[in-house]
């Protein structure tokens, strides 16, 4: 077996092992609001997040051939593409189980192209042949993303509660709640298919590079066994929960109510929705979902939001380009003499 195919098998592996990563991760931040205010039960939660993540990878492949054609002209075909791709996916892994573990909703697509971008840096420096436009790639898809989309949810989330709790100022507190939670599990579920349209798609989109780059594979749509691959992968990491994260979003940020769970997990599905299948834009779930909450509890007669652990999490937001560019090149050089023949 050659050199070029044993790593292209490394990346394969170490790509769905990523997807699982990514779905168990995630997995709390779709269903943390429900969970929250009791719409759904744990159980029932993770299992329909986990249906809804496997149904949103399979509708579409638009945002996976974007992004395949997008990064397919930047990374290098053969031993020094998968090296770099090997390195991110092991940095970018490393970061998103420390972040876990600490209970901090990171994104794991901008740990990711960052670890690739450092790694291309480093492989730049040493004369090697790196990713093309590689810090507009960080710009365009981490940074301004990163930025816009935290933006956007927690503003709309803030706003849409002055109209919600208008319509629904004669109800009682009763009915309010009963509704809200009835909109929050479907929600949910919206969320978990703007997770499969995102997180998903971007899975498929890894694959179906790993396998051009290891001229496995020509150019070209994406195949029904790499969607599948990537559902199946992206759900089992849902089943697994993740809720270490599940607390912090429900627990440690901000005390909301079912009418403000329910606008925060809306309005970050919307955001999901337009993302993937309106402008190709890959979108953090964790990120808009966690602004949205923060925007939608700010909204209160009442303080509820904890800014100190809101800061933590978005220092992290911001720690993760720095820290993932730094451990892809440091990662990169450390391995370059093993592929110093390829």
């Amino acid at each position: 077996m050659t050199l070029i195919s044993v790593l292209t098998a490394v990346a394969l592996v170490l790509t769905l092992a990523y997807a699982v990563l990514n779905g168990m991760r995630d997995a709390s931040t779709a269903v943390a609001a429900s969970v929250r205010t009791r719409a759904l039960r744990p159980g029932i939660a993770v299992s329909v997040a986990a249906l809804f993540a496997f149904l949103g990878t399979m509708g579409t492949s638009g945002l996976s051939v974007a992004l395949v054609q997008e990064l397919n002209f930047n990374v290098p075909e053969g031993v020094l593409g998968l090296k770099l791709l090997i390195c991110s996916l092991l940095v970018a892994g490393a970061w998103g189980i420390y972040c876990w573990w600490r209970g901090l909703p990171i994104s794991s697509t901008h740990a990711l192209l960052s670890a690739l971008v450092g790694g291309s840096g480093a492989s730049a420096l040493m004369g090697d042949q790196s990713v093309s436009n590689a810090w507009g790639l960080l710009l365009s898809s981490v940074i301004l993303p990163m930025l816009l989309a935290s933006v956007i949810a927690y503003t709309l989330s803030y706003l849409l509660v002055f109209p919600a709790t208008r319509l629904l100022r004669y109800n009682t507190s009763r009915s309010v709640n009963e509704g809200s939670r009835a909109g929050q599990a479907v929600a949910a579920g919206a969320v978990a298919l703007g997770l499969g349209l995102q997180d998903g798609q971007r899975t498929a989109a890894l694959l179906s590079l790993v396998l051009i780059t290891g001229q496995a594979m020509d150019p070209g749509p994406v195949t029904l066994a790499i969607q599948l691959s990537a559902a199946f992968a992206l759900s089992f990491g849902v089943l697994l929960g993740g809720w270490r994260i599940t607390y912090t979003l429900g627990r440690r940020l901000v005390n909301f109510d079912p009418l403000r769970g329910m606008i925060a997990q809306g309005v970050a599905a919307v955001m999901l929705f337009v993302g993937s299948l309106v402008l190709h834009l890959p979108l953090s779930t964790n990120q808009s979902v966690t602004s949205g909450i923060v925007g939608a509890g700010r909204n209160q007669a009442f303080e509820s939001v904890v800014w100190r652990n809101v800061l933590r999490v978005f220092r992290h937001w911001l720690l993760t380009p720095v820290a993932c560019v730094a451990g892809g090149a440091i990662l990169t050089l450390a391995v370059r003499p093993l592929f110093a023949a390829g």
